[in-house]
Parts: C-alpha cells; sequence; structure tokens
C-alpha cells in the first residue's frame, strides 16, 4: 500500500511543494503556473482521514504529472477530461493492477475490504476496478 508519506515523498522529488490551508469546500487543490510549475493545496490534515488525505493528494499531484488543467473560463476545455487523467494516475499509483489482483486472489472480494486493504474509500477503489475492468472511471455503470 502506498502510505500517505510516499506521496509526500514523491512530491517532493518532483518538487511539487504541499501547503496545507483551511480548504473546507473543496478539500484539496492543484495549480499550475505560467512556467509549468505545479503547487498542491490540502485542506488541514486534523479536518480530513488519512484515507482521505491520501487520495485527496495522489489525486491533485495526477494533476501536476499528467499535466492535466483545465480553465474554467474556456467553452472547449473538457473539464472531466482532465479530472479523469487525474484519477486515472491515483489509481495506478494507489492500487496498481497486480496488487489488485494478488489482493482478490488472496480472498480480498467485496469492495469494503479491498478498499480497507488499500488504505482508499470505496468509490476510489470502485473506480480503480472499473478502470482495470471496463477501461473507464464509470463506476456508476457498474456498481
Amino acid at each position: 500500500m502506498t502510505e500517505l508519506v510516499d506521496l509526500y515523498r514523491r512530491a517532493e522529488r518532483l518538487r511539487i511543494p504541499v501547503y496545507h490551508f483551511p480548504l473546507p469546500k473543496t478539500g484539496s487543490m492543484s495549480v499550475m503556473d505560467e512556467a509549468g510549475n505545479c503547487a498542491v493545496g490540502m485542506d488541514l490534515p486534523s479536518r480530513r482521514t488519512e484515507t482521505e488525505l491520501r487520495v485527496r493528494l495522489a489525486h491533485e499531484l495526477g494533476h501536476c504529472v499528467t499535466g492535466s488543467f483545465y480553465n474554467r473560463w474556456s467553452p472547449c476545455d473538457v473539464r472531466k477530461f482532465h479530472e479523469n487523467r487525474a484519477d486515472r494516475w491515483a489509481v495506478n499509483e494507489l492500487i496498481p493492477v497486480d496488487d489488485l489482483d494478488e489482493a482478490v486472489a488472496a480472498g480480498y472480494t467485496e469492495p469494503w475490504e479491498l478498499a480497507d486493504y488499500f488504505g482508499v474509500d470505496e468509490a476510489f477503489l470502485k473506480k480503480a476496478v472499473c478502470l482495470y475492468t471496463y477501461g473507464n472511471l464509470a463506476s456508476e455503470l457498474y456498481f
């Protein structure tokens, strides 16, 4: 399992600063400046569970690593496309397909069991299952 500290170390290696400050409405965010430098903002750790922080940080790092940022003022920019790219990166980081296969072979078959095993929430686990099974993140279609 990828621990929260591992994600912070990854951010440090990638030279992506992670700042903690109140973000009660969004919980997290990432930005890229004109020079291509990224930064991540995370809600205060005392207000979020470690599981939520892990999933959110992986998602925000996914935006930075893949360059998936959208402009809310652009009529041609599709937000869901960028969110899906960030989620795909996060899924591959937190729940590699081989590790998921091994967990299922070891007897973890219920979504809640697998989510607990990987330290993610059930909604995120369902996205991983859909990605590896159907090639998309549309868990609402399959669960």
